[in-house]
């Protein structure tokens, strides 16, 4: 972690009971003062009841959560100097635009005049100015998305807590507002925590993201990081496409551990500490560090048959058989650069990789 850095928040051996459920399992992690920070995972691992417990709609049942150093388990929601951006927009729809970002100022004990002047900073952040006398019925889903926004960045909170707020929204523009709220982020200098099950929408925001499965922490640390170096199974399969096979360890020299695949396939595989010879474990390779030629070519080459080749847009995607053994998945991008040749299916071909592109899992 870096020192120059201070901790925003620090969630301290945290655990949330709901009666004999245990929804979170204790969970340690810190988040750096003006860092995008996001919590990834699946439908009920406990991302949002984190979320909640740090803004304080959800009780801390063992633990303690600090804020800039201070202890706030047992202070309410509204002492907290955070806000929460929701889902639900939850705009009032008798108000204008510019009223729905000054009411929360207003109710703070801000003049009518000054909350009225901040909501127009706050719109012009967010490039919504000439539809401060619009109601929200008569914006779109994204402008919104946008005033909720606005509302939540006007009384200046230390962390700004987002709760899938983007989910409502078609792809197009939910791409656009990643790159908007990130813009946003670096803009205001306030820290962000957000939550999302959406791996790409982690991967393209966040400065680190947290893994989390069935309330428990998998893995922490800088998008490229868990990307290319998970630390097990689940976050290997869950965070983008990877080729997951079982494999056998039949060597280990120099950090390399060389792997049968069945079929008489080896590969060599990156070391992974408390896997040992003879382990039957997972092996891990992004379809995009593969390519497929004619001939084996310097590293690792595999040989199969082409079985189906799927159109993407961007890319395309061919799925290799091994001779009695896995298949295996490659991904190449849509272009004539690179004299890259689409093979026809049936096609005898080799699949390569470069060393240290297959990773070994701990199970």
């Amino acid at each position: 972690m870096p020192e120059d850095q201070s901790i925003a928040i620090d969630v301290r051996d945290a655990v949330k009971r709901y009666g004999d459920f245990t929804a979170l399992k204790t969970i340690s992690l810190s988040i750096l003062d003006n860092e995008f920070f996001t919590l990834l995972g699946p439908s009920g691992c406990g991302k949002t009841t984190l979320l909640r417990m740090i803004a304080g709609f959800e009780d801390v049942t063992e633990g303690e959560i600090y804020l800039y150093g201070d202890e706030i388990k047992n202070l309410p929601p509204h002492q907290r100097p955070v806000n929460t951006v929701f889902q639900n927009y939850a705009l009032f729809p008798h108000m204008t635009v510019l009223d729905n970002v000054a009411f929360g100022l207003e109710m703070r004990g801000r003049s009518r005049a000054e909350a009225r002047s901040r909501a127009g900073e706050m719109l012009e952040l967010v490039q919504l100015s000439q539809f401060s006398s619009r109601k929200p019925s008569q914006l779109s889903g994204g402008q919104q998305q946008r005033v909720a926004l606005a509302r939540a960045l006007a009384p200046q909170p230390k962390v700004l807590l987002l709760d899938e707020p983007l989910s409502a929204l078609d792809q197009k523009l939910r791409k656009a507002m990643q790159l908007e709220l990130k813009h946003l982020q670096r803009e205001t200098g306030i820290t962000f925590v957000f939550v999302t099950h959406d791996q790409e929408e982690a991967l393209t925001m966040s400065d680190r993201i947290a893994v989390m499965s069935e309330g428990e922490l998998q893995q922490l640390g800088a998008p490229r990081d868990i990307y290319e170096r998970p630390h097990n199974m689940f976050v290997a399969d869950f965070i983008g496409e990877t080729n997951l096979l079982e494999v056998s360890v039949d060597n280990i020299a120099n950090g390399r551990a060389t792997c049968h695949l069945g079929g008489g396939h080896e590969l060599t595989c990156n070391q992974v500490d408390g896997i040992a010879v003879g382990a039957q474990v997972h092996m891990s390779v992004r379809p995009e560090r593969l390519f497929i030629s004619d001939d084996p070519a310097e590293g690792e080459s595999l040989k199969g048959r082409v079985q189906e080749n799927v159109f993407g847009g961007t890319d395309i995607t061919t799925i290799i058989n091994l001779a009695d053994g896995p298949n295996f998945t490659v991904r190449t991008s849509n272009s004539n650069r690179g004299n890259k040749r689409i093979f026809e299916r049936g096609n005898e071909v080799f699949v390569n990789m470069e060393l240290g592109a297959a990773r070994l899992l701990v199970d």
